[in-house]
């Protein structure tokens, strides 16, 4: 589809597309490099450089990649801390004729990132919002995974907490396909590890660094990936893909499903509601209700 010629130009004066005579301002979402600063496209430089305002998850990270492409925007705070306050203060100004770019830290903004409660509350009043596409860690990683790609899911960050991460995997799992994850440094062992406990040790691709000049990938089995990491020292950012085949529904053994049992227990489900759970993972109601009985706790019988 040809694109309006128009839309992404400076043209003159301080509009970001040129339209002298529209009503109201743009939000334009803009994508900024993950890492590698040529990543920014001629049209995000020609956004950044017409709009009014540059609403940024940091002022300072964004405040460094303005300068040094010599652009004198000027930058107002937008991130998870004032999300809710700082979109009424934006859409005010939107609907007062401002153009403004929402920029994330680092790729598109909104994927895992702070942009949602503006972007939908500049839809609803009928602010027109302009994507000007770019970097983004997830479909980078993706790309050159090596795994199946024809049907995938972003999770963002799963759980911190190890029992609440591993019942992620699971309900992930159930559903199959492509997972991509964004994980951090202090827990990227761990979350290999739990993929390999939880998920039969499936195919996985890590990203470290990605466009940065200390890139890598990593492809392998998910427990070996853990191994890897964990002797070298976990360093950067972290994009994780892993490969969940619908298909391959493991069977639980007695000790694995006493642990989750105990966990789910723990967190105070009740028996009913685990089982409930289970029955997608091919676990009858009635091994899960013998098993709970054998470790100590009946739950309420099944209506």
């Amino acid at each position: 589809m040809r694109e309006n010629a128009a839309r992404g130009a400076t043209g003159s004066g301080r509009s970001a597309d040129g339209d002298a005579d529209r009503n109201g301002g743009r939000l334009y979402v803009v994508a900024t490099p993950i890492g590698n600063l040529g990543d920014l496209s001629p049209r995000a430089l020609r956004v950044l450089a017409a709009v009014d305002w540059v609403a940024a998850e940091d002022t300072r990270v964004s405040g460094r990649l303005l300068k040094r492409f010599e652009i004198t925007a000027k930058l107002v705070s937008y991130h998870e801390g004032n999300e809710r306050s700082r979109a009424r203060e934006l859409l005010g100004r939107l609907q007062g004729g401002a153009d403004i770019a929402l920029v994330t830290d680092a790729g598109t903004p909104c994927i895992s990132d702070p942009g949602y409660r503006l972007v939908a509350a500049a839809a609803k009043a009928g602010v027109e919002i302009v994507s000007v596409p770019g970097p983004s860690a997830a479909l980078a990683l993706l790309s050159i995974s090596g795994l199946p790609s024809d049907r995938f899911s972003f999770e963002g960050f799963l759980p911190a907490r190890g029992a609440a991460r591993r019942r992620a995997l699971l309900r992930l799992r159930s559903m199959g396909g492509t997972v991509v994850l964004y994980e951090s440094p202090r827990r990227i062992v761990g979350l290999l590890e739990d993929i390999a406990r939880e998920c039969g040790d499936p195919q996985v691709a890590v990203g470290r660094e990605l466009t940065k000049r200390h890139e890598e990938v990593l492809r392998g089995g998910a427990a070996d990936l853990a191994s890897v990491i964990r002797d070298r020292g976990a360093r950067g950012e972290f994009v994780v893909a892993v490969h969940l085949p619908a298909a391959e529904k493991q069977n639980l053994d007695d000790d694995r499903l006493r642990r989750r049992l105990r966990e789910r227990l723990g967190d105070g489900a009740s028996v009913r509601d685990i089982a409930s759970e289970l029955k997608a993972e091919g676990v009858s109601r009635r091994r899960v209700y013998a098993l709970a009985r054998e470790i100590g706790s009946s739950g309420s019988p099944l209506k």
